[in-house]
This record gives C-alpha cells, sequence and structure tokens, in this order.
C-alpha cells in the first residue's frame, strides 16, 4: 500500500511520521447517510472490512475510544468491561466536535484533540487491511490492523456484537 500526497488529513500525517504504510481513499459523501455500509458501497469493499470509531464515556475511566466493524455495534457492557468501567455509553453527537475536534462520519482514533484509551474490535487482526476514518467525511485510510493498532495504541478486544443477534 503506497501513500497518496492529495488531501493530507492529521491522521495521515501522524502516520507518516510513524512509518506506517496506508492508502488514502477517497469517496462520495451523503450527508444524510452517514452510515458505514454507505461507505463500504462507495469503496465497494466488505463491510466488515470498514470499521466506523466511537467514542464513549465510562463511570470510572472517563472518554474512550471503540473501533467496530461498519456490520456490527459496540456492545456497551463488553466495551465498559475491556476498559475497566462498570457501565459505559456512547457520548452524545454534540460532543463529539469539542472533545476529539472531530465531527460525525470523518471521527477517526489518530489524531483526536487528547488521546484517549482505545479498542478495537478483534476481528479486525484477522484482515490484511482494514478500512477507518482519515479524519474527515469522504476520505478513508486503507491500512494494515496491526499497524493501526501500533498508531493508535490501541487494545484488542470482544466490544462488538451483531445488530442482528439482538
Amino acid at each position: 500500500m503506497g501513500k497518496t500526497s492529495s488531501q493530507k488529513t492529521n491522521a495521515a500525517r501522524l502516520l507518516d511520521r510513524a512509518g506506517i504504510a496506508y492508502e488514502l481513499v477517497p469517496y462520495t459523501v451523503d450527508e444524510t447517510n452517514l452510515a458505514a455500509d454507505h461507505v463500504a458501497a462507495e469503496l465497494d469493499e466488505p463491510i466488515e472490512q470498514v470499521f466506523k470509531t466511537l467514542v464513549l464515556h465510562g463511570d470510572r475511566s472517563g472518554h474512550f475510544v471503540c473501533i467496530v466493524a461498519g456490520n456490527r455495534e459496540v456492545d456497551l457492557k463488553k466495551a465498559a468491561k475491556a476498559s475497566g468501567n462498570k457501565k459505559a455509553d456512547l457520548i452524545p453527537m454534540k460532543e463529539l466536535l469539542p472533545l476529539t475536534g472531530y465531527i460525525r462520519g470523518g471521527c477517526t482514533a489518530l489524531g483526536m484533540k487528547k488521546k484517549f484509551p482505545t479498542f478495537i474490535s478483534e476481528e479486525a487482526l484477522g484482515f490484511d487491511f482494514i478500512y477507518v476514518s482519515a479524519g474527515q467525511r469522504g476520505l478513508q485510510l486503507k491500512v494494515d490492523p496491526a499497524d493501526w493498532v501500533k498508531a493508535t495504541d490501541a487494545v484488542a478486544a470482544d466490544i462488538s456484537t451483531n445488530p442482528e443477534d439482538a
């Protein structure tokens, strides 16, 4: 995977600095549909390899980040346990930009205003590459999941669930 120099985001520059290979992959944004399935369809990639970044607040640790596959949901109980909390909830959308510096549909675990504990669904490590937001709508990073774990200091954990199992 090479790098493209167009549209460098803060996350891409941080990967450059760390010497981590990636590819910036643009896609067409639909402001009415920021869901991962739309991104996967635009990329013509399996939804299982397109990961979304969610910010949660735990009752003990405060804020933390979860990265889960686009076809899955963060399991609040599992995420709380993995992060050392008794309970955790997704933050309200209005808190996302002031807390992280990113907007919905463009949030990524790398380059947030503050570094938060980060957890990634363990199934990510089974792929040769995954897609994560590059830090803006319309741009994804194609990256080796092990490199993404290294770049974000993420811990691989069982933090997601299949919404169809609920």
